[in-house]
C-alpha cells in the first residue's frame, strides 16, 4: 500500500474533496481525477459495483492521482476484506451504531497487533507479494489504510461520545439521508431539525479532536465545512446536473 495522500491531507487540517461513484465506469473515475478532486468513493452499498469492478475502479483512481475509498455493502468483515485486498486505500463503512460496531470495523481493517484482518500478502493490495516482505506490507496497511465509519441513525448519534473514543478511526462520517429517515423525515435532509442534528454531531466530532465527514447538496457542504468538516464528497449525477444547468444558461 502506497502513502495515502488524502489521509495525510485531512490529518494536516485541510479538507479533502471527493466524488461518489455508484456504477462501474473507470472512465468516469479518470475524469474525476482530471477535474482535480482528491479522492473517489467507490460505492458498493448502493448502485451496481461488484467486487471485480472495484479492482478496475481502484486501478483507474491510482492512475489518475485519486485516493480510492470503498464503501462495502455492509460492515461484515468479509465484505471489508474483499475490497481492501483489491487495493482500496480505505473503507467508509455504513451503519455503525455503537462503539462495539466501530471496534469491529477497526479489527477488520487492521492486521495484528492492531486488528484481526486475515493476511494474504500476495493480493493486489500487497503488490502481489513482489518487492516487499509480508511484514513490510502489514506495517504499510496499519499505517496508511483510512477507516471511516458512518453514523447515520439516531442510535449512532446517541452513542457518539463512546464511538469517538474508539482508537484507530480516521473519519467519523455523519450520514444525512439515513439520519433523516431514522428521525421520521425520509428524503427530507433539509428539515431544520435534521440539519441541526447533523451540525451538532459534526461539532461534537471536531470538539473531540477528530475528523468529521459528510455529504449533501453544495449549500449543505459549505455549511458543514464551516463547522469544521474535512472529509466531504458530492455525487456524479449532481455534478452532471450542475454542469447541464450551467450549459443551458450559457446558451
Amino acid at each position: 500500500m502506497k502513502p495515502n495522500k488524502m489521509k495525510a491531507k485531512i490529518q494536516s487540517g485541510q479538507p479533502a474533496l471527493g466524488v461518489s461513484v455508484m456504477f462501474p465506469s473507470p472512465q468516469i473515475v479518470e475524469m474525476i481525477g482530471a477535474l482535480g478532486f482528491d479522492w473517489v468513493l467507490i460505492d458498493c452499498e448502493h448502485g451496481t459495483i461488484d467486487v471485480e469492478s472495484v479492482e478496475l475502479l481502484v486501478m483507474a483512481a491510482e492512475a489518475s492521482g485519486l485516493t480510492p475509498i470503498v464503501r462495502p455493502p455492509s460492515r461484515d468483515p468479509v465484505n471489508i476484506l474483499r475490497v481492501l485486498d483489491r487495493g482500496a486505500m480505505g473503507v467508509q463503512v455504513p451503519h455503525v451504531k455503537t462503539a462495539e460496531d466501530a471496534r469491529a470495523v477497526v479489527e477488520a481493517v487492521k492486521y495484528h497487533p492492531l486488528g484481526k484482518r486475515s493476511l494474504a500478502a500476495s493480493t493486489r493490495a500487497g503488490d502481489y507479494g513482489i518487492g516487499l516482505t509480508a511484514a513490510e506490507y502489514v506495517a504499510q496497511v496499519n499505517r496508511e489504510a483510512l477507516i471511516c465509519v458512518q453514523l447515520e441513525e439516531g442510535e449512532a448519534l446517541r452513542n457518539i461520545n463512546e464511538i469517538l473514543k474508539v482508537e484507530g478511526i480516521d473519519v467519523f462520517f455523519v450520514g444525512p439521508s439515513d439520519l433523516a429517515q431514522s428521525m421520521g423525515f425520509p428524503g427530507r435532509t433539509d428539515t431544520p431539525v435534521v440539519q441541526q442534528m447533523v451540525c451538532a454531531a459534526i461539532d461534537s466530532i471536531v470538539a473531540a479532536g477528530k475528523v468529521a465527514g459528510s455529504t449533501g447538496p453544495d449549500a449543505d457542504l459549505d455549511n458543514y465545512l464551516k463547522h469544521g468538516c474535512r472529509y466531504v464528497y458530492t455525487h456524479v449525477p449532481r455534478l452532471l446536473a450542475a454542469g447541464a444547468a450551467a450549459f443551458r444558461r450559457a446558451i
